[in-house]
């Protein structure tokens, strides 16, 4: 496929957390955020409709980099993937998922929070993972505490940052910012997607001013 999973998260320097209650409603929320300068999102398993949205937006929006977030098993990966997923998120470390997305060439970010998540995650040739949630495991001051000694390894924090701080974990030390704000999901219910436009472009000129 054309798009490079791992230049365009780290090119776009977010990755939108969605969550979908209907999939009908993937596509006009996936263009939305491709609009405000944001083609990438992370369509959490949370619901009922995520697999359903994440296979909409793979077919009808496939200029959009569209992964799965909240994968808790291998079978969950598995089954995203058949369904168009490019990337897989956990939000803990798990070796089953992580070793299925190696050997079947998917990327993926696991949570890791502490010193031993991330040499678990280094052994398995990662160097990138998810930290969440960010805002409770001590946010950029900690990323950049655990960058001491894995300086080969960068963050996607996740979890209690938006625009208010959003500058904030615009550092070198992150890969790319995570969160829900980018694209709410009352925002999608209400199917206001000019607001999940605009609200891409606040974080976009963020990132671009801070980077």
């Amino acid at each position: 496929m054309g798009i490079d999973v791992r230049d365009t998260i780290a090119k776009t320097g977010l990755v939108p957390v969605v969550v979908i209650d209907d999939a009908a409603d993937a596509v006009p929320a996936a263009l939305a955020l491709a609009e405000g300068g944001v083609p990438v999102m992370e369509i959490t398993l949370r619901t009922e409709a995520g697999l359903d949205a994440i296979e909409a937006v793979a077919k009808g929006a496939p200029e959009v980099l569209t992964g799965a977030g909240t994968v808790m098993s291998v079978a969950g990966a598995e089954a995203a993937v058949a369904r168009g997923a490019r990337f897989i998120v956990s939000p803990g470390f798990d070796a089953g998922i992580v070793g299925w997305c190696i050997e079947h060439g998917i990327d993926v970010y696991p949570g890791c929070v502490t010193p031993t998540e991330i040499m678990a995650a280094i052994g398995m040739g990662l160097d990138v993972v998810k930290f969440f949630p960010a805002n409770v495991y001590g946010g950029a001051a900690a990323i950049k505490a655990l960058s001491g000694p894995f300086p080969g390894v960068r963050f996607i924090p996740t979890g209690g940052i938006d625009q208010s701080n959003l500058i904030d974990f615009v550092i070198p030390e992150v890969f790319a910012v995570g969160g829900g704000w980018l694209c709410p999901r009352k925002a999608i219910k209400e199917k206001r997607f000019g607001a999940i436009m605009e609200a891409c472009e606040k974080a976009v000129q963020a990132v671009e001013g801070g980077a």
